[in-house]
């Protein structure tokens, strides 16, 4: 069976006050400032619904993604922010960069402009700690660097949150398929494709 209780519902949070703005490629929903948030979370656990994923836009983007793990970038003070209205709420975080960065990739592009797979997983551990240290409940990578959940784990535990969970959701290909959320993101390739880091869709091994 299929039950309201067994729904994350994602929600997509920017700067600002009062903003509401509706995503062209998703109608009926928004991009939402954080105050708009515990209202948000309200109507959701009267839905029954139990949990909320969080994408972050952030104030400004620079070659590192740097506002994803900044101690109050955007995700982090939602997180606080849902947390505080309402401690039952399941908040989960998506890790990765390509929100963040001026780019679009997701993860750090060399002078060659392939990606740097290890130097992106060191940026990725950092994000997840932050989101943790902001009470996450769990983090989830969606980046498809390889060797991103050993890594996340690694540094959620030697700073001290073992119990952290890691949610395995996205086995990303690269396609069209994700366009919409690119519009809802704001994080589509300035450049390039993602060839190197995410699947071929008729690659059936």
């Amino acid at each position: 069976r299929l039950d309201p209780r067994d729904f994350v519902y994602p929600l997509f949070v920017t700067h600002g006050r009062n903003v509401r703005n509706e995503i062209p490629s998703m109608p009926g929903q928004f991009q939402l400032s954080v105050d708009q948030l515990p209202a948000e979370g309200r109507e959701l656990r009267e839905l029954n619904v139990p949990a909320v994923l969080l994408f972050g836009l952030p104030a400004s983007k620079d070659p590192q993604g740097s506002e994803a793990y900044a101690p109050d970038g955007i995700v982090q003070h939602a997180v606080r922010t849902l947390k505080d209205a309402d401690p039952d709420l399941s908040v989960i975080c998506d890790v990765c960069l390509c929100e963040y960065t001026d780019h679009g990739h997701c993860g750090i592009v060399t002078r060659s402009g392939d990606i740097d797979n290890d130097a992106t997983l060191e940026l990725l551990a950092q994000t997840a700690v932050s989101q943790a240290v902001a009470g996450a409940d769990i983090v989830a990578p969606s980046d498809m660097m390889d060797g991103h959940t050993a890594a996340l784990r690694a540094a959620l535990d030697e700073n001290g949150h073992q119990a952290t969970p890691i949610m395995a959701y996205a086995a990303k290909y690269a396609s069209a398929f994700y366009g919409p959320f690119r519009v809802a993101a704001e994080s589509a390739p300035a450049f390039g494709d993602r060839r190197g880091y995410q699947m071929d869709p008729a690659n059936a091994e």
